[in-house]
């Protein structure tokens, strides 16, 4: 296992001197933050959650599973404090419990007449309070709800590895599987009748989900792995009507608003998760207002021009 993680190790560094090489294209006020090694490992690591986490808000905003990802990054709680007692790595009992919870989700939506907000919340709630009362119990001075409230100015390799690792998953799993995805996202019915499994892809997509957030709780935390499986997507979801333009523009959203926010957040001095997810909101707010099909102003436009024209 020493040479894999010593080529993780090299790989991550190949990949911040290819970024420091971009970065240095900028005047040096811009670039001046990244000269530092954690800022250049914190770059990274955003851009890499913006990105994976982009990708997959598309396919979360569509199936209207928004709440998905809160339910499941409070739900690896129990699974923490578990891989703590048995001496495992936290990121395995994470992933446990929190495949466990989003199987349990996928299972009671689709096999009984709970709809999916009652769902999340039955399971969300039960996980959460079953690690709250096991963390209660345990004897230590590790602060174990510290897990889920990640910094990403203090990421260290193996973090940074696993977030690299499962965004390589996510990419693989999106291009290999990308038919079925979109015709069960649009039209289970259609994929059903077509020879899809549907319950695998519908599985297999809340398994890459999980796998994504739990990933990046330890580098960025709960609030920036949630926004970002919600907010980029939503506001591509506002500039186009097209599944692979949204996709693009759900990446770039996600890859601005981590390098502007992590940029904004060293220039003022305020927490870097908060000023990603703020600027994430406020490119979404400008999409809401400026969408030329779907935005308020366009939308006034085209009923004030129709009142007007009919108007004698």
């Amino acid at each position: 296992m020493a040479w894999f993680e010593s080529l993780g190790m090299a790989l991550i560094d190949v990949l911040i001197a290819g970024l420091m090489l971009i970065v240095g294209l900028f005047p040096e006020a811009l670039s001046a933050p990244f000269d530092y090694a954690f800022m250049q490992r914190a770059l990274l690591t955003s851009i890499l959650v913006g990105a994976i986490c982009g990708l997959l808000s598309c396919f979360v905003v569509l199936k209207r599973w928004s709440l998905l990802g809160d339910a499941i990054s409070h739900a690896v709680l129990p699974g923490v404090a578990i891989a703590y007692l048995l001496g495992w790595p936290f990121f395995i009992g994470a992933f446990l419990a929190g495949a466990v919870s989003a199987l349990g989700i996928g299972a009671l939506e689709r096999h009984t007449r709970i709809k999916s907000d009652a769902a999340m919340g039955l399971m969300f709630t039960f996980a959460f309070a079953l690690g709250v009362v096991i963390i209660g119990k345990i004897a230590t001075n590790t602060h174990l709800m510290h897990i889920l409230f990640g910094n990403v100015l203090g990421v260290q390799y193996p973090a940074l590895m696993l977030t690299l690792f499962s965004g390589v998953v996510a990419l693989v799993a999106v291009w290999v599987f990308y038919r079925s995805l979109v015709l069960y996202t649009f039209d289970p019915m259609q994929a059903q009748a077509l020879g899809f499994n549907t319950s695998v892809v519908h599985y297999g997509l809340i398994l890459l989900l999980t796998l994504t957030i739990v990933a990046s709780l330890e580098t960025v935390g709960i609030i920036l792995v949630v926004a970002m499986l919600i907010t980029p997507g939503a506001t591509a979801h506002l500039l186009t009507d097209r599944l692979t333009t949204m996709m693009l523009l759900s990446v770039g959203t996600g890859i601005l608003s981590a390098v502007l926010g992590l940029y904004l957040s060293f220039l003022f001095d305020v927490a870097s998760g908060g000023a990603i997810v703020l600027v994430a909101t406020a490119l979404f707010a400008v999409a809401l207002l400026a969408a030329p099909r779907h935005g308020l102003v366009g939308r006034w436009w085209r009923r004030r021009r129709g009142a007007a024209a009919m108007v004698p």
